[in-house]
């Protein structure tokens, strides 16, 4: 399965990079999944453009089209001003709305303060529900004290495991989908078959029938004799 990871953070190196990376890895100890990650900060100036010209650049599509076709998506931004860094919004802000139906997400962020902590769920989690994706119930958020402390290692391994679990049932879900889509489709196909082998066979048949029909009909007309209107009004005077 495809998981997606996008990282809206500014610095090299980044502690959102960071965090995004030690979610992905621990995702990968719960299911088997193949890693791309998505920097914004490569993408800011043709995001602008975006807005702008209603076009995405090249990379920018490239971006678009792997968080579309994700399997599943693990999400962290800054914490500016209280909030989603401008950067991760205008991102989410560009991709078509349709994209993330369905989709399992964990959100997670970083931030200077604990006192932050709630944009996860005031922020983030409303987003990604507007989208209509699947968020999972444990988010990550990590403060610059958190790194190498207790309980956010246990909080990693919680949410990766929840979103791992989640892209399981949904893939064998959509799976299911598929083979049964391509189930029905070989149906209607061989009834397609079956109905003009059927209209063949009927219309040879009536080929070979006409002709016998014809001659009966041909046959019949000449055991009657045809008597002229004078003779049968002859016959019937006194």
């Amino acid at each position: 399965m495809k998981l997606v990871v996008v990282s809206a953070g500014l610095s090299v190196p980044s502690s959102t990079r960071l965090l995004a990376d030690r979610l992905a890895a621990a995702t990968g100890r719960y299911t088997s999944v193949d890693v791309q990650v998505v920097e914004l900060r490569d993408l800011a100036v043709e995001i602008a453009h975006n807005f702008t010209s209603g076009f995405p650049g090249r990379a920018l599509s490239a971006a678009l089209d792997a968080v579309t076709e994700a399997d599943g998506l693990i999400v962290v931004t800054p914490v500016f001003s209280a909030s989603y860094s401008g950067l991760f919004k205008s991102f989410f802000d560009v991709l078509d709305q349709e994209a993330l139906t369905g989709k399992p997400v964990l959100i997670a962020a970083t931030g200077g303060s604990a006192r932050h902590s709630l944009v996860l769920e005031h922020a983030l989690r409303p987003l990604f529900a507007y989208l209509r994706a699947v968020v999972v119930p444990t988010a990550v958020y990590a403060a610059s004290e958190d790194w190498g402390a207790e309980g956010l290692a246990e909080r990693i391994d919680r949410a990766a495991g929840e979103l791992g679990r989640l892209m399981e049932v949904l893939g064998s879900g959509a799976e299911a989908v598929r083979r049964a889509d391509a189930a029905d489709t070989a149906v209607t196909a061989d009834a397609a078959e079956r109905a003009d082998a059927s209209v063949a066979v009927d219309t040879d048949t009536a080929a070979a029938i006409a002709p016998r029909a014809l001659d009966g009909a041909l046959a019949s007309a000449d055991r009657f004799t045809v008597i002229p209107f004078e003779q049968q009004l002859a016959a019937l005077r006194p």
